[in-house]
């Protein structure tokens, strides 16, 4: 892959075209092109005089911060693995993703010392601590003095497309994280696979609502460094907040997890909001409810909502449904993106005819380089030159594919195989209920049951019976839930993606997490 095409020299290009252009908004925080441009060349000088050499790991733990653009950039450009760790890990969870690393530089936030100085003795391979601050602990050094104790010159270290760029890490529920290893090419490719398919534009002004050191974060970043857009950031998400900006900001574009969907409908007085200059909407995280979608619709008429399907594994998308195919494909994750393919498979990787649920295995040159130091699940999960997602899907005689569920989702109950996606599609579609999620249930005569967890919308109430006949009117019996819990809200990560690990040790079929 040729040397230019990469995302830190994509940056480069666009500080040329456009120096005085926003390239990233944080609430009152902003940096044009060229401070970006700037400041991450500054960054990449600094941690080469610390005497980072090409393929050291640099983590990054922090929250949204106005920095993360500049560091991810600087970190790319100097030849650097960048380890992406989420601002909100704590203990043992933050100790096992930094040594499994062999990250020998941390750069954090000022606001994560306490954690940072909890685990200092027993990160023993990271050999400098860098800290986002105004008072900088002794034997810490300073973000901002490295920045400007350097020159934005060119580091000297050449990168090439198979590089290692980032390790990312998986949310670890059926183990220990994994590190996710993909390279400078992976990262380029997914940002042209999307800037391609999603009609993504120099013009545009994208309100991003989740955090950055996701795959999703580094992928919005990517793709517009490569177009020259403008990235609005938000600290955490709110629906009524999220709305505002679109109205103030003139948002064209924007990135929302399919639970936020839920949240936004329920905000009274919607159509108090001007969002005549939103353009498209890209759902992501988790495979959004037939009858949000449907509600997404009509609230935004003149909005076009993609419904996207990645992993972190493929560094970001694999395939989406476009507006124009909402209408008739419903339901639809879409089909493969260019760059990609995908076939539906059996037990023993025999594709399956149209129609048949098979596992999606997908190739191309956006799927991730490996696993950190697992060679056994890398030749597991990448078998044959394909990536086994452990995603169940169909296709239909057009192509377009449908997400059924993860095979490790699948409730085995008195022999029968029960897809907690089509329950939770039937909860979804009830009036009273806002969020919902379907988990297995150990049962010493069926093997496993369905019990259903429910967030109701305010002011509503409903009990275990109502929810129960609701489904058993729309589902095959053996399929309704044997039982219901009403909760307040849905245990969710950063990107909005529900935990069922969390509420399956809450009520019993897991085992409690060690600390």
């Amino acid at each position: 892959m040729n040397n230019s095409l990469t995302v830190s020299a994509s940056l480069q290009r666009a500080a040329r075209k456009y120096p005085q252009k926003q390239a990233v908004v944080l609430e009152e925080q902003a940096c044009t092109y060229a401070d970006l441009y700037q400041r991450s060349q500054m960054l990449a000088c600094g941690l080469s005089k610390l005497g980072l050499c090409k393929g050291d790991k640099v983590a990054l733990l922090m929250l949204t911060r106005i920095e993360f653009p500049e560091i991810y950039f600087g970190v790319l450009r100097s030849g650097g693995v960048m380890v992406a760790l989420n601002g909100g890990l704590k203990g043992n969870e933050l100790i096992y993703m930094i040594q499994h690393s062999e990250a020998r530089f941390l750069i954090f936030e000022d606001n994560l010392w306490e954690e940072v100085k909890k685990i200092q003795s027993q990160i023993p391979k990271v050999k400098e601590l860098i800290m986002i601050g105004e008072i900088i602990p002794q034997g810490l050094i300073s973000y901002q003095d490295l920045i400007l104790g350097s020159h934005p010159g060119d580091s000297g270290i050449k990168v090439a497309g198979d590089d290692e760029a980032c390790i990312l890490f998986t949310s670890g529920t059926t183990g220990a994280p994994k590190g996710v290893v993909v390279t400078h090419e992976n990262i380029f490719i997914n940002a042209i696979n999307q800037i391609v398919e999603w009609d993504v534009r120099f013009e545009d002004i994208e309100l991003f609502t989740v955090p950055l050191f996701y795959a999703g974060g580094l992928a919005a970043l990517s793709r517009s460094v490569v177009v020259g857009s403008s990235l609005l950031l938000m600290k955490s998400f709110d629906p009524e907040g999220f709305m505002e900006i679109i109205d103030s900001e003139e948002v064209t574009r924007t990135g929302l997890a399919s639970t936020m969907c839920s949240l936004i409908l329920d905000l009274p007085r919607l159509d108090t909001y001007k969002v005549s200059s939103l353009r498209h909407m890209i759902i992501g995280g988790s495979i959004l409810p037939v009858e949000i979608k449907k509600k997404m619709m009509e609230l935004f008429p003149r909005v076009g909502v993609y419904d996207t399907y990645g992993q972190t594994e493929t560094t970001g998308s694999v395939a989406c449904l476009k507006p124009v195919d909402a209408p008739r494909k419903i339901g639809s994750i879409g089909k493969v993106l260019f760059m990609n393919e995908v076939r539906l498979v059996d037990e023993k990787d025999n594709e399956v005819s149209t129609g048949e649920v098979g596992e999606m295995v997908v190739r191309g040159p956006n799927v991730m380089k490996g696993y950190y130091k697992d060679p056994q699940a890398t030749a597991e999960v990448l078998k044959g030159g394909w990536l086994h997602s452990g995603d169940l899907a169909r296709q239909d005689k057009d192509g377009y594919l449908y997400l059924v569920d993860r095979k490790k989702e699948i409730i085995v109950s008195g022999g029968n195989n029960i897809y907690p996606r089509e329950i939770e599609e039937v909860l979804y579609a009830h009036p009273k209920i806002l969020e919902a999620t379907v988990i297995n249930i150990a049962d010493p005569v069926l093997g496993e049951t369905v019990k259903a967890i429910v967030v109701l919308k305010a002011g509503e109430k409903m009990d275990e019976g109502e929810v129960i006949d609701f489904c058993r009117e729309r589902l095959a019996s053996y399929k309704k839930p044997r039982s219901v819990d009403f909760v307040r809200s849905l245990p969710k990560n950063p990107f909005g993606k529900i935990l069922k690990s969390e509420l399956r040790r809450k009520f019993g079929s897991l085992p409690p997490q060690k600390k």
